[in-house]
């Protein structure tokens, strides 16, 4: 998912490269019999820009999971889910 967002971000002229795009991801796990279940996942990412590539980062965090090949590959069994922040560039 974190290359999904960044080359769509990168499409539009947000640098989203050497580490200036980070993911946070949390797992929660559920017991079904004996057996652990990862039943959802929660990514959170963190991207060093401007507050002025806001509205931009926006829009593009509502659609880009839907390009995701991981997503697509996992919605149907997993819940994920997503949020962003933007940090200051220093």
């Amino acid at each position: 998912m974190l290359g999904t967002f960044g080359g769509a971000l990168e499409a539009r002229q947000i640098n989203a490269s050497k580490g200036r795009l980070i993911a946070n991801v949390r797992g929660e796990v559920e017991t079904e019999g004996n057996v652990l279940v990862l039943r959802r996942i929660h990514v959170v990412f963190h991207l060093a820009a401007s507050e002025n590539v806001r509205e931009m980062v926006e829009r593009v965090h509502s659609f880009f999971a839907d390009n995701c090949p991981v997503y697509r590959s996992l919605k149907a069994s997993i819940e994920i889910t997503s949020s962003y922040d933007i940090v200051g560039e220093g």
